[in-house]
């Protein structure tokens, strides 16, 4: 596919949305889904939840302040949410290839070229979005040439376990304090480990399926990850070892459907996902509201928690699961992503509140 070449979008259900390229010169394949955020997107092409997906986002105009270029402080990307691109393919309705802004180094075109992913613009991302909501989501491809539609597969990323392929592969440290952290890295996004490091902790992030139990630690973070937490068998039994020693848990996103599951809960996968800047959330039994950032394709059925267990938040839109906690013990997650990264920041509070736990 030539940059500005006509390409296709193809769902499995056999709607064809008709665009033209940008990015890298090849076809795509994943699941397709929406994010209703209007800004962010260098964050959240690299979130590592979103590894194979193709991304729709519903704001018209993408691209008009491009991209940051790639700089680090203590080993950690200063504006992206990890080292790589990891959406299959992004899905706009206008893309600005010219951009404007203090931080800006390239355009969002060639950053996604030099990562090897495809974008398709001139799409009616409205229509797209509101086939999404009422069908649920879909997966699609993205060719060029007819030979390539028969050639490319659908293929289904819930087919395979996510987080193996985007956690760390050996633990890293990161920071230095009087109190560590272990970070469960189930496809992090670095912006938890900028909240903990500027706590003044230490952080030790390690892999999805590592026996985090064999080290010292004062608390445990279990961060975000892409897919099915049914994959995520292990580790939901090295949190229930932890809950032993009644240090802080905090789970983030999938570490809640995580958590949850130790405490004897299950998941499920919705309908089409809670994606944004903008999901509203209240905690149960008060009316003090947030609006949240959100990235999640499953929930927690909180029915069957244990009577030790209760929910704590809840979704304004739809009432699904956004949080549970412990009664007695320090053990506490939120559906939601309170570093924002993008997104509001009205629950960044909770990274202090784990942080005043430890002790």
């Amino acid at each position: 596919m030539n940059k500005d070449r006509p390409v296709r979008l193809i769902l499995e259900n056999g709607m064809v949305f008709q665009g033209r390229s940008f990015g890298a010169d090849r076809a795509a394949s994943g699941e397709v889904v929406f994010n209703t955020a209007m800004v962010g997107y260098p964050e959240s092409l690299t979130d590592p939840s979103y590894k194979g997906q193709i991304l729709t986002l519903t704001y018209p105009i993408i691209g008009n302040y491009g991209v940051p270029a790639h700089s680090e402080t203590d080993g950690v990307s200063d504006f992206f949410e990890s080292n790589r691109v990891q959406v299959s393919g992004l899905i706009v309705q206008e893309y600005s290839g010219a951009y404007s802004h203090w931080n800006g180094k390239r355009s969002l075109g060639e950053w996604l070229e030099g990562a090897g992913v495809p974008g398709i613009y001139g799409i009616d991302t409205r229509r797209l979005t509101k086939v999404l909501r009422e069908k649920g989501s879909l997966l699609g491809k993205i060719v060029a040439e007819e030979e390539e539609a028969e050639r490319v597969p659908f293929v289904d990323p819930a087919a395979s376990n996510l987080v193996a392929q985007v956690s760390c592969r050996a633990p890293i440290v990161y920071g230095a304090g009087s109190r560590k952290v272990v970070l469960v890295d189930c496809g992090t996004k670095l912006q938890i480990t900028r909240e903990l490091t500027g706590l003044g902790v230490q952080v030790v992030r390690v892999p999805w399926d590592y026996d985090f139990n064999q080290i010292d630690y004062d608390g445990v973070v279990i961060s975000n990850g892409p897919g099915n937490p049914d994959y995520c068998g292990i580790t939901v039994a090295h949190v229930r070892e932890a809950m032993q020693w009644e240090k802080p848990i905090f789970g983030i996103c999938m570490g809640n459907q995580i958590l949850a599951k130790a405490a004897g809960a299950t998941t499920y996968k919705l309908k089409y996902g809670h994606r944004g800047h903008n999901q509203p959330v209240r905690r149960v039994g008060s009316n003090d509201c947030y609006i949240t950032s959100q990235n999640h394709g499953y929930a927690v059925d909180e029915t069957k928690l244990g009577s030790d267990w209760e929910l704590w938040f809840m979704n304004m839109n739809d009432g699904t699961n956004e949080g549970i906690r412990h009664k007695n013990k320090p053990f506490f997650s939120v559906q939601f992503h309170p570093e924002a990264k993008g997104g509001p920041t009205d629950t960044r509070f909770f990274f202090e509140e784990f942080y005043k736990q430890l002790g």
